[in-house]
């Protein structure tokens, strides 16, 4: 009997997914109040996860609930993290990783490159995501405005490290030698990168649906 390739793609990157996220929660740095959550590389991890869950439910026949505006997000979060991140390393890479270097070489694979293009390649390829972009778009305002919100308001207050020139406690060092206005045009340019990497994602999907038309499972 042969197995379903879709499938075998999907346990993959849901175990891989579910593995990272265990291995956060158990040897994650929470030194500092917010832990491993205080960074949107780990917010763009369980939202895979989570995603890929869906996608499972709907391989398996358990929901009927496709999730796009979700898996959309999901995908999007996790290509800006993926692009914020590489930009950022190859500036200085001392401002991502503390210390110029990688401490588990897998950790770094899987969160800035492998796990990000699984998502994408289901969302695009196979669950044809991206037909309900307003949704999308509401949830990264959710996630991303949260996350914004938590590092302010949160984090920086209640954490002394890492520090800068200006303030100390927001979870990436770059950020701490940044006034208020010069942090809110950073998340500014960022958040419109979001956009734009959705409406993209949108057209890439509708051309993929035009040439190829869905197949009859989800």
């Amino acid at each position: 009997m042969s197995m379903n390739p879709r499938l075998i793609f999907r346990w993959t990157a849901f175990l891989l997914a579910g593995g990272y996220c265990i291995h956060t929660l158990i040897l994650g740095e929470w030194g500092e109040f917010g832990g491993p959550f205080r960074f949107l590389t780990i917010w763009g991890l369980f939202c895979a996860f989570f995603a890929f869950s869906r996608l499972m439910a709907l391989e398996e026949e358990r929901s009927t609930c496709r999730w796009d505006g979700f898996i959309s997000m999901a995908a999007v979060l996790n290509t800006m993290v993926l692009i914020l991140y590489w930009r950022i390393f190859y500036a200085d890479s001392v401002l991502v990783t503390g210390d110029g270097g990688f401490t588990e070489y897998h950790l770094e694979i899987y969160r800035h490159a492998l796990g990000p293009a699984l998502i994408v390649i289901d969302a695009l390829f196979i669950h044809r995501s991206f037909i309900r972009v307003w949704a999308a778009a509401a949830w990264l305002v959710g996630v991303i405005g949260t996350y914004i919100a938590l590092a302010e308001l949160v984090w920086q207050p209640l954490n002394n490290t890492p520090s800068g020139t200006v303030t100390s406690g927001f979870p990436y060092d770059f950020l701490n030698n940044l006034e208020f206005a010069d942090r809110a045009v950073f998340y500014s340019i960022n958040f419109g990168t979001a956009l734009v990497l959705l409406v993209v994602y949108a057209a890439i999907a509708w051309g993929i649906r035009r040439r190829f038309p869905a197949p009859a499972t989800p």
